[in-house]
Formats: structure tokens, C-alpha cells, sequence
């Protein structure tokens, strides 16, 4: 038993060039209607310039599948930590004036004196 395909024949165009007969039908669009090219326009390809100079600079395809896979890691482990950070200065800031706040309202003049150099430390520090 063959169950390999029957050769195709090979024949030569009009124009020159040489194709299979099999190919005929999906090579040759009918003759003297215009062929409806359908594209998308709005659907831009993604941008990978940086990873054709990369590679352009003789670094290894492996190192820019690292920087595509760990870049986008590493910009939102930055804005966690960013996100944290401000999280921690916005209660140090409430603290703070949670201290001053009591401290000028229980104590005495000493209170509030220590409340003005609380102050005075504060704004020398900005």
C-alpha cells in the first residue's frame, strides 16, 4: 500500500514562473477582477524595537526573553514598594500630628512649648 500523494504535475505560467497545478486554484486569483486586499489599519503590531536592537547587538535571544519576561516584574515590584513607602510616610505624617495634637491639648505651658519646638524641628527638617 502507498499512502503517498499522486505527484502533482508542474506547469509554467503565463508570466514566467513555474507552480504545482494542485496550487492553481488558491495562486490564481480570477483574471480582470481586482483582488479586495482586507486590513486592519487600526490593529497596530506590537512595538519590539528595543528587542531588534538587542539582539542587533549580539546579545543572545535568551537574555531579551529575560528582559521581556522580568521588565514588567520589575516595574511592579518597584510600584508596590513606591505604594508602601507612601503608605508609611502618610501614617508617619497622622502620627505625628496625633502627638502634637495631644501634647498641646494636656499639657500646660510646658506642652506647648514642647508642641513649638516640635514644630520648629518639623519645619527644619523640610
Amino acid at each position: 500500500m502507498n499512502h503517498l500523494p499522486e505527484p502533482a504535475s508542474v506547469i509554467r505560467l503565463p508570466d514566467g514562473s513555474y507552480t504545482y497545478t494542485d496550487q492553481l486554484a488558491v495562486v490564481q486569483p480570477p483574471l480582470g477582477v481586482p483582488q479586495v486586499v482586507h486590513q486592519h489599519i487600526h490593529q497596530a503590531p506590537p512595538d519590539r524595537t528595543v528587542q531588534r536592537i538587542a539582539l542587533g547587538s549580539g546579545i543572545g535571544a535568551g537574555t531579551v526573553a529575560a528582559g521581556v519576561y522580568f521588565g514588567p516584574l520589575l516595574v511592579g515590584a518597584l510600584t508596590a514598594i513606591a505604594a508602601n513607602l507612601a503608605l508609611l510616610a502618610f501614617l508617619a505624617a497622622v502620627l505625628s500630628w496625633g502627638v502634637v495634637t495631644v501634647v498641646r491639648s494636656v499639657g500646660g505651658p510646658d506642652g506647648k512649648e514642647a508642641a513649638k519646638t516640635l514644630a520648629k524641628v518639623r519645619k527644619r527638617r523640610r
